[in-house]
């Protein structure tokens, strides 16, 4: 009976100090350096399962590429109300915040409520095919238990509501 109270302890002492170091910022990860449109793709996916890209079928010996595609989210009409359409529906996403919106580019940070884990989302206007892909992935860890395909589908959700 006392091992099973240690172990107890021991259990909600780390959960306390994940959670204590989760709201410091110590779970955030660092900021990746390498993102954005390049030669008209955005950044490969991760190695590791904790990414969506709708440009994966760009690499195809990506050893995550099968992991990691998804669909881009297309439009009808003209690429600016698009645009601004894909921007209202990104604001229906809480912890989120767009650190850089070019026009034809979007970078935005998603972070989780209790860890404050921090997800880095790209975005790129692809005009030619009436398209805008996407690229979502988790800064740490090596799962992301499809919260970030669920992040984009709740962003087409959202955008083809609006």
């Amino acid at each position: 009976m006392l091992v099973v109270r240690l172990i107890l302890l021991v259990v909600v002492v780390a959960s306390f100090v994940l959670v204590l170091a989760g709201q410091w910022g110590l779970l955030q990860g660092k900021p990746p350096t390498d993102i954005g449109v390049t030669e008209g793709k955005l950044k490969a996916p991760s190695r590791t399962e904790n990414s969506v890209s709708s440009q994966a079928a760009l690499y195809p010996d990506h050893p995550m590429r099968a992991y990691a595609e998804i669909a881009p989210i297309a439009y009808t009409g003209d690429a600016p109300a698009a645009w601004d359409k894909l921007k209202k529906a990104v604001a229906t996403l809480p912890r989120t915040s767009i650190v850089t919106d070019s026009g034809t580019y979007i970078y935005m940070q998603c972070t989780t409520l209790l860890l404050r884990f921090t997800d880095d989302v790209e975005f790129a206007l692809d005009e030619a095919n009436h398209v805008i892909h996407v690229r979502s992935a988790s800064r740490l860890g090596r799962k992301d238990f499809g919260v970030n395909r669920a992040r984009v589908e709740t962003i087409r959700a959202a955008f083809n509501v609006l």
